[in-house]
Order: C-alpha cells, then structure tokens, then sequence
C-alpha cells in the first residue's frame, strides 16, 4: 500500500468514527451557526503559509513548547493570503482544534484558514467549515472524478475555495473542466497545485515545476507547493507562470518567519512583474 493509500483509508475511518459521534445533519447545523470566514483575496503573487507540526519527510518542525498563535501572528505580520494547517493526526500531528483555534485567531485580519488533510468525504467539508476554515485541500490523484466533484460541490455550498492538488500531467488535465470563468457569482476561487514532491519516496523534485509549467490551466491560479524555501526558489517558480506558493517547513524552522515571508511575497511579485 502506497503512502497516498494509507492515509486516504485512514482518512476514510477517521469519517467512519466521526460521523458515528455527530451526524451529518447536526454537523451541518453547527457549520451553519459558525461564522462565515474571509474571502481569500489575491495579488500578482501570494502565499499560503502553512501551520504544520510535522511532516513524514522533515520529522518534526516543532520544539515541545512550540508557540502556534505567535506562528500564526507572524503569518499574518509577514501577508500571508492563508494559512494552511494540517489537520492529520497521524503523520503529521494535527487535529481540528488546530485549525478552529487558527480560524479564529486570523478572522480579525482576514486571513482565510485553509484544511489541509486526506480529504475523502464531504463530512470534512463540513467538519472545516464548522472550524471556520475558508478553503480545503483535494488531492486529486487519490480521488476519481465523482469524488473530487462531490467535495468541490460541497465546499461551494459551504463557501470554501477550494485547492485541487496535482502531481503530474494527468492529473492536471482532469483540472481542465473546473471554473473556466472565475466565480462568477462571487464564490469563492477554485486553485490549481503542482506538488513536486515524489510519492514513491517522498522526495522533492523541483524540476517538475518547470516540467508541468506548459500544462498548467491557464484559467486557474496556479499554486506550487513542496520545496520552496528561499526568494531565488520564489523566483522561479514565479517566472515559470505560478501565481502562488504554499510554504511550509522553511517557515516554520525560520527564526523570523514574518520577515521571511515577507521577503518571500516580494520577490515573487517582482519577479511576475518582471515576467
């Protein structure tokens, strides 16, 4: 069994258990009563910094003592479009409670908390959406056709944007179909990823951000993710046409992630007006 596999059945009993706890019914209730979470509003380029304490390639990348909400504060000091928190217990120790105690931490700057995790089930769909998240992430390469359409479906009724991740070609073709014209009625965005970390072995290949460039949707923001730690790998990754980046373990490890992250967004987007 593949890593994907693994935590996409384990993400599948996680709904099992949760939705025998609280229905679905009484979980949309309580979606419902939640707040609405700020729009995620974009520039000429963007981050989405990541709360993660834990990663099955990094290890850990928080000490014990670890403060989340300065993190989050630094986020928010440094422009991050959204954060991203993981919400996998298993590989990389997140939990829900992450996620709703960022949501409400960055509400008041309007920040946008994204659920990252094995998404499988509209069940969390709600389960963000009731912890006042903004957006979700699908992986698409471990999901079919049916599936990532029902999640997507469901982060529009939830008003979520919605970040469909891709790993190659194939996976980017089946992006095709999505929002050629951008939330027309003001719903929220629907973003194109390109991780280019490997699954067989974890490993980043930054190459590939180069490789997929000429097959990205042109009608999607494009977001690169894995492997980005520093303004000359921004640079890059800007100038190949990608209007985000999701950032992670560099931020985390910074000792000044505000100033890092500012220096991160800068260069990206003088490197897209350049472009």
């Amino acid at each position: 069994m593949t890593f994907l596999e693994r935590m996409a059945a384990a993400s599948r009993e996680r709904v099992r258990v949760a939705r025998e706890a609280e229905s679905d019914a009484k979980l949309a209730r309580r979606a419902e009563r939640t707040p609405r979470p700020p729009r995620l509003a974009l520039d000429r380029f963007d981050v989405i910094a990541e709360l993660k304490l834990r990663s099955p390639a990094a290890g850990g990348l928080a000490e014990t003592g670890f403060d989340k909400s300065a993190q989050l504060a630094a986020y928010a000091r440094g422009g991050a479009c959204a954060v991203s928190v993981l919400t996998e217990p298993s590989e990389f120790k997140g939990e829900l409670a992450h996620l709703s105690d960022a949501a409400a931490q960055l509400r008041p700057a309007k920040i946008p908390a994204m659920r990252k995790d094995f998404v499988t089930d509209p069940y969390q769909v709600l389960e963000a959406r009731a912890a006042g998240a903004g957006g979700i992430l699908v992986i698409v390469t471990m999901l079919d056709d049916a599936t990532v359409h029902s999640l997507i479906d469901s982060a529009r009724e939830c008003g979520l944007f919605v970040l469909l991740e891709a790993f190659d070609r194939a996976d980017l073709e089946r992006l095709a179909p999505y929002d050629r014209v951008q939330h027309p009625d003001g719903r929220p965005p629907i973003l194109a990823g390109v991780n280019c970390r490997d699954l067989r072995d974890l490993d980043v290949r930054f190459a590939r951000f180069a490789e997929l460039a000429p097959h990205l949707p042109k009608h999607l923001p494009t977001v690169a993710e894995s492997g980005i730690a520093t303004p000359a790998d921004v640079a890059t990754i800007a100038k190949l046409g990608y209007r985000l980046a999701l950032v992670g373990s560099s931020l985390m490890r910074a000792s000044d992630p505000a100033v890092a992250l500012a220096a991160l967004i800068a260069t990206g987007r003088r490197s897209r007006e350049a472009a």
